[in-house]
């Protein structure tokens, strides 16, 4: 039998993946038109710098492709679930109050997951790992760092003291 603990940053890095790489396509067809472009456009983009909608897109774009790759992963997944709460309190929480009803389905599930991304971090296969595994090799350099240091520290303060 698998172990859940075993499997664990796995299935959490799957989940990043694909919640990244679905928000950045969905920021592509908004931005350039891709893929039936914007939502309501007919295969349009949303003209530059429109708000909310563009910035919104860009975050999309960005925010999804840095998730997707784990690379500020827990930033970026701050940002863009904070950009789908917005969403969906402005644009759809006025129409009804249940997302069924309001069309908010996407914006309430994407703000929970990016947020439940910001708690879990990136999982396995992600750049910030990377980073991540250069810093866990540091501490030996940066303890050698240290000491060399405190040699020059007391070396500074013995011949202070001899003045």
């Amino acid at each position: 039998m698998i172990s859940t603990k075993a499997i664990e940053p796995h299935v959490v890095a799957l989940f990043r993946v694909v919640a990244g790489l679905l928000f950045a396509v969905h920021g592509a067809a908004s931005i350039f038109g891709v893929l039936g472009g914007a939502v309501g456009s007919n295969g349009g983009t949303i003209p530059v710098g429109t708000w909310p909608g563009w910035y919104a897109a860009v975050i999309q774009l960005i925010g999804g492709i840095l998730v997707l790759l784990g690379a500020g992963t827990r930033g970026a997944a701050l940002i863009s679930s904070g950009s789908m709460a917005y969403a969906y309190f402005t644009v759809h929480q006025e129409r009804a109050l249940w997302p069924i009803q309001n069309g908010g389905e996407l914006s309430a599930l994407y703000a929970w997951a990016f947020l439940l991304i910001v708690i879990t971090g990136p999982g396995a296969w992600a750049v910030d790992g990377l980073f991540a595994g250069a810093r866990a090799a540091r501490p030996e350099r940066d303890e050698a760092d240290r000491t060399d240091r405190e040699e020059a520290d007391r070396t500074d303060r013995e011949e202070a003291g001899a003045l």
